[in-house]
């Protein structure tokens, strides 16, 4: 009976099934690979970044930006010493990366000193109360009133900014009133401002009794004075009340600085090139709508067919179960055509977690790696929002992206990534990471990974709402879309919820995200479909060798994850220049 009871618990606590089942077996053989000139230089030189980035906290003062420019312009100098003709393909891979990456950091340097122009007049005290905790941070000596003295006088000088911007919005002004983008930049650096603040006062307040006794008073009134001046800025400029936290402003970057992003990117296209690839796309996804609809039996009105999918979602309490069954689908998908070789340590650790309303607000969908966040209704919910949680996350949805946020997508990029070419993960970017995610979509259609109607559309969801982020995050950089035009969009053109096409367009442009970060699902997964047909389509290489090759070299741009599979011969000049979708997409 003992033994029964013990073999019962056994079973109950064990691994999902499939789990012990086909693994790989542990791969000894590439523990310690050789390690190239370049590995080196790049590991060190990540460890000296994180100091400085660990000591300049104080934000973005002229002191940090000369100092970092300092540094890469002396690593680019450094990193030029070796032999490049006499380098490996790793090495050579790595050089040009290397010499990418630094570059552009000295550009975004130039770009910060711009942005930060535009906002000066708004607050032209910013870099001197900024300067206080570069100077804490050297542990300079302390002058208690003098520090008093100058914090009362920029409290002043913040009302006085105020009552001149005041006046210029007035009817008859002859001074133009500030880009509304500009203003919200402006109250964001006060919010960091008034951080800064309040922690360099604490290293000082109650330690140094002569510190406290000059300088307390001021300070705060400098932190009402803050206070106020960002909720000005927010209510008279931004035009929103200061306490919502909802409205969505966001900040384009521009034509210029899209182009060096794409540059940094190793994307050889225009904004303008990449909208038309989008708009392609989106056509062949808006026909392939219309036939499932047409298996439906509801004709050519596609959005009527995804109305019928969005209500076939689960009951609540029951999303967790479903996430795990179409978890356990896409792993015996990939183990039985041998695509890519998935640890089996990969397999037994990947957990779930559901999501707060709180952060439904912003990711309204699943997040994944090796937890994958499942957005569902909560109690705490309105009705509509309930309804719209589980509309779009109906099991046809969520099966087109379960595979996508665990494995083979983010978990198992996770997992490899974590234990190869470890010190490529500085040139992380999301064309690597989404795209290859948003690539296992595209690879799972085209083995009819999708087994009815439904899931067809589904996927074709997903993919249209991929289209769509190009279009309209590329747009708005180039101030040619709002952010409700984008929301119009996603609702219009993808059929989203309302509140999931919010969120998504806040999500976006919240801050957290690189500007190119929403298109690198479509373009990232584009790169990686035309490597494989050149590479396993031809016979070249095996869908498990593609793959398994892709991961182990980390995460870096899609054109020299080719350069190195191709074995290309990299140049020291090397130019981004891998057409992928052909040289003219405005005409395809």
């Amino acid at each position: 009976m003992k033994r029964s009871l013990a073999l019962l618990m056994i079973a109950l606590l064990a691994p999902l099934p499939l789990l012990a089942q086909n693994h790989a077996s542990l791969d000894l053989d590439d523990l310690n690979p050789p390690q190239g000139v370049m590995a080196g230089l790049i590991r060190r030189y990540t460890v000296d970044r994180g100091n400085l980035t660990r000591f300049y906290t104080a934000g973005p003062t002229d002191a940090r930006r000369n100092r970092f420019r300092q540094f890469y312009t002396e690593w680019l100098a450094a990193s030029s010493k070796p032999d490049f003709d006499s380098m490996s393909m790793d090495d050579r891979a790595d050089f040009i990366l290397f010499k990418n990456h630094l570059e552009y950091e000295l550009q975004q340097l130039d770009l910060e000193a711009r942005r930060l122009d535009e906002v000066k007049s708004l607050v032209p005290f910013a870099a001197v109360l900024m300067a206080l905790e570069d100077a804490r941070r050297r542990m300079e000596p302390m002058d208690s009133p003098k520090t008093a003295a100058l914090l009362t006088r920029i409290a002043k000088e913040i009302e006085e900014t105020r009552k001149s911007l005041d006046v210029s919005l007035k009817p008859d002004s002859k001074t133009a009133k500030p880009k509304r983008t500009i203003a919200n930049r402006a109250a964001a650096i006060i919010i960091d401002l008034r951080n800064t603040l309040k922690n360099w006062f604490g290293f000082y307040n109650g330690y140094d009794p002569v510190f406290t006794w000059w300088v307390g008073d001021p300070y705060k009134r400098l932190d009402e004075a803050l206070q106020a001046h960002s909720a000005f800025l927010r209510e008279k400029l931004v035009e929103v009340k200061a306490d919502d936290n909802n409205a969505i402003i966001g900040d384009p970057i521009g034509r210029e600085a899209l182009m060096i992003e794409l540059q940094r990117e190793m994307i050889p296209y225009t904004p303008e090139e990449l909208i038309a690839i989008a708009n392609k796309e989106m056509a062949w996804c808006e026909a392939e709508m219309i036939r499932a609809s047409r298996d439906l039996g509801m004709g050519d009105d596609w959005h009527k067919a995804l109305e019928h999918v969005k209500n076939l979602y689960v009951e609540p309490g029951k999303q967790p179960q479903l996430i795990r069954e179409l978890a356990i689908e896409a792993i015996e998908f990939v183990d039985k055509h041998d695509l890519v070789t998935v640890p089996r340590l990969a397999r037994d650790t990947w957990r779930m977690e559901m999501m707060t309303p709180e952060r439904q607000l912003v990711s309204p969908f699943f997040l994944g790696g090796e937890i994958i966040q499942v957005s569902y209704p909560t109690n705490t919910m309105t009705h509509e929002a309930k309804m719209m949680s589980m509309r779009g996350n109906n099991p046809h949805f969520s099966r087109a992206t379960v595979h996508h946020e665990l494995i083979p997508g983010h978990h198992l990029q996770g997992f490899m990534t974590a234990r190869y070419k470890t010190h490529r993960q500085i040139f992380n970017t999301p064309f690597w990471g989404e795209g290859w995610a948003l690539y296992w979509e595209f690879l799972l259609w085209d083995m009819n990974f999708p087994k009815t109607p439904e899931d067809r559309i589904g996927m074709l969801f997903w993919r249209m709402h991929r289209c769509a982020r190009i279009i309209f995050s590329l747009s708005f950089h180039l101030e040619q879309m709002t952010p409700q035009q984008c929301i119009d969009l996603l609702v219009k053109k993808v059929g989203h919820e309302s509140d999931n096409a919010t969120a998504e367009v806040r999500r976006s442009f919240a801050g957290q995200y690189g500007p190119l970060y929403q298109i690198a699902y479509m373009i990232g997964g584009l790169q990686f479909r035309s490597l494989h047909r050149e590479l396993v389509e031809s016979g070249k290489m095996t869908n498990r060798q593609f793959h398994d090759t892709i991961l182990k070299n980390n995460r870096i741009p899609v054109e020299m994850v080719r350069a190195i599979l191709t074995s290309q011969r990299l140049p020291l000049d090397y130019k981004p220049n891998w057409k992928f979708y052909g040289p003219n997409p405005k005409e395809k």
